[in-house]
Parts: structure tokens; C-alpha cells; sequence
């Protein structure tokens, strides 16, 4: 499957990119071997192969959930401009 030149130019005014003349011709090569590529991974048998969420088989090693900070609400509460009990008073954004 080849894209015509015309095809790059409509391609292009959609992205808005500005192609000139000049690397027209480049671009056409360049996705040409883009899709020349596509057509040989399509070729590929892969009926047997599971799908996989990682090229390398390892695990993610996860850390222990537990607190490490103490409760600092009455801190933050302490440094807002405005509060009011265990709230934070902020301005109205939505009118």
C-alpha cells in the first residue's frame, strides 16, 4: 500500500502542517516504508502467541502500604488563609 502525494497534502492541511514541495517527495518515501513495514508485521503469524502487557517478564515490586506520616491536618489547617473547623474555606469559583 503506497499514499499518494495528494493524500500527504490532505493529510498534512487536516494536521496543519505545512509540507512544501521540496519535502513532499521525502515524506512520500519515508511513509512508504512506514506502511511497507506495516505490511510485513501483518504477515507475521501470531495465532499462538499469548498477548502481553510488557515486552520483558517481570513484576512491579510493590511496597508495603502502611502510614508513613503522621496526621497533619491541624498543621495544614493552621497555614490556610481560611478555615473553619476541619475545612478549608476557598472562593467561590462557579457562579
Amino acid at each position: 500500500m503506497s499514499i499518494k502525494k495528494e493524500e500527504i497534502k490532505k493529510i498534512a492541511h487536516l494536521a496543519r502542517i505545512k509540507v512544501s514541495q521540496e519535502e513532499l517527495d521525502q515524506v512520500e518515501k519515508k511513509l512508504d516504508g512506514i506502511m511497507t513495514l506495516i505490511e510485513k508485521m501483518q504477515e507475521v503469524n501470531t495465532e499462538s502467541i499469548e498477548p502481553m502487557s510488557h515486552a520483558l517478564d517481570i513484576d512491579q515490586p510493590l511496597r508495603e502500604d502502611k502510614v508513613t506520616e503522621k496526621d497533619i491536618r491541624d498543621k495544614s489547617l493552621s497555614l490556610a488563609p481560611h478555615a473553619d473547623k476541619d475545612l478549608f474555606i476557598v472562593p467561590q469559583v462557579i457562579e
